[in-house]
């Protein structure tokens, strides 16, 4: 049997990239009580291109995180038309660092965020949201049928 996984390549790290900065929202995947539980949450990256999210502490995901910080985030979404399946992904496994409110890293990402998620000014400075990056530690592109790759955080330029 013939390895679906093909050969990194640049336009595998261009489309893997691009489907990471274009990303609003995505799928986080986290283990609670050691069972897989997936949430849709909104994305961003941090100044490095790494990705980021604002979360809840009154949200199930974010306890799950503090309790495991090993996760899952996926990326892309269908287009219009076609197969659903047949559109790029992005699936990153991480590790998730609850970013200190009170840090210079915090205020730097709280600016970046409003850039690309402005709505967000009305919930951004409650007491109960944060940040928390997910530090990548390997990932899967699936960039449509037949064209699958593994990829390491360097082929993201992290």
């Amino acid at each position: 049997m013939t390895d679906p996984i093909r050969p990194t390549d640049d336009e595998a790290r261009a489309m893997a990239r691009g489907l990471l900065d274009e990303a609003r929202f995505g799928a986080l995947g986290v283990l609670e009580g050691g069972v897989p539980v997936v949430s849709r949450i909104a994305v961003g990256t941090d100044a490095d291109g790494g990705p980021v999210t604002l979360v809840s502490s009154l949200s199930a995901h974010t306890s799950a995180l503090r309790a495991e910080p090993a996760c899952s985030l996926m990326v892309g979404e269908p287009g219009p038309k076609g197969d659903p399946l047949t559109h790029p992904r992005l699936s990153l496994q991480c590790m998730a660092r609850f970013v200190d409110r009170g840090s210079e890293a915090h205020g730097a990402l709280r600016t970046r965020w409003l850039e690309s998620h402005p709505k967000s000014k009305l919930y951004i400075d409650f007491g109960d949201f944060g940040f928390v990056a997910l530090e990548v530690q390997g990932a899967f592109l699936n960039g449509g049928f037949g064209k699958a790759f593994k990829l390491i955080p360097a082929d993201l330029g992290l």
